[in-house]
């Protein structure tokens, strides 16, 4: 009996054995995704051999019956260059296709797009280049397609349309360019194409999806985005001047004039120059009689000096009043200013633009800022940010708020508040104006654009990296202004992101903007654009901590050595984790080097220690526990004690501002200690 056990059992190993040989993969699957490995090249080891089945190897997944290959995950193993042709494209039954988070650059391969069995394509976080292929389209069984964070360019293929069962299309960070095709897919529930470079109007079949998904296309526009019509008026037609009137008006006219119709128009325009001479010389007699009868003002400006500019060494300290303009419902400042606004409220006396700290340099009103031309800078979280060039040639940025929840009189007062704040690494409201239907803030314009824009633009050819120097100025700066919210004010940010860090001139420092505005909204569980750096423990954005603003300190840190975009590392089609787990997971591996910018790589960097010093202040900062977070302050020490500074000046001296922005807000420069 033991004998025919054992015999029984033999076969039952032989008949095994048989099944696995006959369900390895066929030979031309095996030798394709040999090739794929061998012709690119990969920083870790996945221990593909020959010698063992394709279906137990590292990334590879098998049908059930260990017969072909359906699905190929490889991401973040390093793989660097172009899809080789004549290798993926050879595995027919493929389904799932995953290589993000790597290095692969070239184009989407063609043959990738004869794969009809193909359910699923994560190729995000790479540098892939070129069009979107047409020929995706055939794809009819894909239910994913994830391009995100390449450099993509062109157009958005029509033909997605026929992608009828597409339930993810996240296109978002790429340089794609023209109109949004409209896409009428029922089955599609995840869309994506911010920060990219696409203009018109949103289809009305896209307009559902949230406003996020369209961020970052400045000339895009029609809901969720703001109508598609200008903020600024056009310029108005000259004096005397009607539409009809306007240069090309009458092209549409057609015949000849009369002679007595020319005789008419001659006598009317001399007229008329004649009642416009005489009013000019009424005007003329009452201006010189009323001024010899009130002689000369003892309070007024000295001559030659700015409009709206306050004589030096006058005032609190807070601004002045614009002596010139107020006749003209011009601007006021300080906070006899917010007074004044706060009682035109009831007397019906117009709304004036009211200037604070500082901003009282500045010579300009309301009028002169509706008249500004204007460029849309972008759109976020709390309003659409506009670039105004007035016409005596200052440049400021106008911020129209939008879904303010309070009344006038505490915006008045958390507006003083804010115009309290000057540190040389914080960008503080300069002005504001309220009304019924318009709450505007007018702040320092800083030309070279916001971390985000030089972290995550367009990495073609043309783009200069961020080299680490820059990163670790834009990290201390960052924490600096932070620090000096929390001790000098007791105020918290509340919206510490990169879009919200602005690049000073030569990228010598940088300023945290947007801070502290969470009381005028109301109150959300969510903010658009600020998901990826909320603190776990926020569940209120008006009540913000200053632990929920150092764990999102942590964020930007990790952004800066890291190079991914938190606001969309959470959001893969895929699963992919938040930014700081995504690190964490990479550290548990002992992966460290996988966790730095691949841009840095490229640059050679050799402070691999600093690198990985400032990794640990950041995943400090990203701690679960609130209390297990360091303060502001001390992250500030932390980052000076690591580079010592990278050429910034110290924690005292950033509070100031460079002699040149001292001058020209009227105030004298600090004099250097000897």
């Amino acid at each position: 009996m033991a004998v025919v056990a054992s015999a029984a059992v033999l076969l039952v190993l032989v008949a095994s054995l048989a099944v696995l040989v006959s369900a390895e993969p066929p030979a031309s699957e095996r030798s394709a995704l040999l090739a794929f490995l061998t012709a690119t090249p990969h920083e870790r080891k996945l221990g593909w051999n020959t010698s063992t089945p394709a279906c137990g190897w590292v990334g590879v997944t098998c049908d059930a019956a260990g017969s072909t290959v359906v699905a190929l995950r490889l991401p973040g193993i390093g793989l660097l260059g172009a899809i080789p042709p004549a290798t993926i494209g050879r595995l027919p039954n493929l389904q799932v296709l995953s290589l993000r988070s790597n290095r692969i650059t070239g184009s989407i391969p063609d043959d990738l797009i004869q794969l009809s069995s193909l359910r699923s394509i994560f190729l995000q976080n790479n540098d892939l280049s070129g069009a979107i292929p047409a020929g995706v389209s055939k794809l009819g069984a894909l239910e994913r397609l994830v391009l995100a964070h390449n450099n993509l360019s062109g157009s958005i293929p029509f033909a997605l349309n026929n992608l009828t069962s597409l339930r993810s299309l996240r296109l978002e960070g790429n340089r794609l360019s023209g109109k949004i095709p409209s896409i009428s897919i029922p089955t599609l529930n995840a869309f994506n194409v911010s920060d990219n470079s696409l203009n018109g109007s949103i289809p009305q079949s896209l307009a559902h999806f949230p406003e996020d998904s369209f961020a970052g296309n400045l000339q895009l526009c029609g809901k969720p985005l703001p109508p598609c019509s200008p903020f600024f008026p056009s310029p108005s037609p000259a004096p005397g001047m009607s539409p009809s009137d306007m240069p090309g008006a009458a092209s549409n006219k057609k015949g000849k004039l009369s002679g007595a119709a020319i005789a008419g128009i001659v006598v009317g325009a001399v007229v008329v120059a004649l009642l416009l001479l005489v009013a000019i010389v009424f005007c003329v007699r009452s201006r010189r009689q009323r001024g010899a009868r009130e002689g000369p003002k003892s309070t007024s400006a000295p001559v030659g000096q700015a409009r709206g500019a306050a004589p030096p060494g006058s005032g609190d300290g807070t601004g002045m009043t614009s002596s010139s303009k107020d006749d003209m419902g011009g601007g006021t400042s300080g906070s006899a200013a917010a007074a004044a606004v706060a009682a035109g409220a009831g007397t019906g006396e117009p709304s004036r633009l009211v200037f604070l700290g500082k901003g009282a340099g500045y010579s300009f009103d309301l009028e002169d800022l509706l008249r500004a031309s204007a460029e849309v800078l972008g759109k976020g979280s709390v309003g659409t940010s506009y670039k105004a060039v007035l016409e005596e040639g200052t440049t400021v940025v106008v911020k129209r708020l939008k879904d303010v929840a309070v009344a006038r009189r505490e915006f008045d007062a958390h507006m003083e508040a804010l115009g309290r704040v000057e540190h040389r690494n914080l960008l503080p409201v300069r002005a504001y104006y309220f009304s019924k239907d318009e709450k505007l803030l007018v702040y320092d314009y800083l030309p070279n654009g916001s971390l985000s824009a030089m972290l995550h633009g367009s990495r073609g050819s043309g783009r200069t990296p961020m080299d680490w120097d820059a990163r670790m100025r834009s990290a201390l700066s960052a924490s600096r202004g932070l620090a000096h919210l929390h001790s000098a004010h007791n105020l918290a940010h509340g919206n510490v992101k990169s879009s919200n860090v602005l690049l000073r001139p030569d990228y010598d420092a940088a300023a945290l903007s947007d801070f502290c505005l969470h009381p005028i909204f109301a109150s959300t569980s969510t903010r658009v654009g600020s998901g990826g750096y909320r603190a776990p423990e926020v569940v209120d954005t008006r009540r913000p901590t200053f632990k929920a603003d150092v764990y999102s300190l942590g964020v930007l840190l990790l952004e800066l050595l890291t190079g991914k975009s938190p606001t969309h590392a959470s959001l893969e089609g895929d699963g992919t984790l938040d930014l700081p787990r995504w690190v964490q997971s990479v550290v548990r591996e002992e992966w460290t080097a996988e966790v730095f910018d691949v841009e840095l790589v490229r640059l050679g960097a050799s402070a691999e220690e600093e690198m990985v010093a400032l990794l640990q202040v950041a995943m400090a900062c990203v701690a679960t526990v609130p209390d297990a977070r360091p303060d502001a302050p001390d992250v500030v020490r932390m980052i000076e004690e690591i580079g010592g500074g990278h050429g910034q000046t110290t924690t005292e001296e950033s509070a100031r501002g460079t002699p040149e922005e001292e001058r020209s807000r009227g105030t004298p420069p600090a004099v250097p200690t000897p």
